[in-house]
């Protein structure tokens, strides 16, 4: 299977006539064409004019992940989604949640790949987000970011509390649904 990088562009029917030619597949450049910024010979990180400004990279297409994206993109952050499954973004697109007004990049592709984070931008990323529907693949991504691209901002979604008090540990932020879930109910049902 060929990684590849469709981006937003104006909306427009695609070859197929299902969904809007943003969400075709292009080629992907290599990552030997992509040239990191250099400062003195060493390798440096692009720093916003805007401190409120956050060039985000999100892992999970779902519905978490498409409405942050969506959110994000609405606040004006620079937004890219990375999902390995094609329908993902065709669903949500259908939805409405990344219509015409997301700005955002799509990527198509294993969010644990390092030369794929390394071609939707990890590098210059200043928050990383792991949202697919697998402890594993999150816990895998999230720590790529963290320790071999050092994203200072990395957030983790982890269903197994067990893991999450784990991961906690490793210097990476996480978010149990299942934790918050169950005492959010708690709460209801005390009251």
């Amino acid at each position: 299977m060929v990684n590849a990088i469709a981006t937003s562009i104006p909306p427009l029917t695609g070859p197929s006539g299902r969904w809007p030619a943003r969400y075709t597949k292009i080629q992907a450049p290599n990552a030997s064409d992509i040239s990191p910024m250099k400062v003195n010979g060493k390798r440096t990180r692009r720093q916003s004019y805007n401190p409120d400004f956050v060039k985000v990279l999100i892992v999970g297409c779902g519905r978490v992940g498409s409405r942050l994206a969506a959110d994000m993109s609405r606040e004006g952050h620079e937004v890219t989604i990375v999902d390995r499954n094609q329908r993902a973004f065709d669903l949500f697109a259908t939805r409405g949640v990344l219509g015409p007004s997301f700005s955002g990049s799509f990527v198509i592709g294993d969010g644990c790949d390092s030369e794929l984070l390394k071609r939707a931008g990890v590098e210059d990323a200043d928050a990383f987000i792991a949202v697919t529907e697998g402890d594993n693949r999150n816990m895998m991504a999230s720590q790529i970011a963290y320790h071999v691209f050092k994203v200072k901002r990395v957030v983790c979604r982890l269903y197994d509390p067990a893991r999450e008090d784990a991961f906690k540990n490793a210097g990476i932020q996480t978010y149990c649904p299942t934790l918050v879930g169950a005492a959010a109910i708690h709460k209801l049902v005390e009251e």
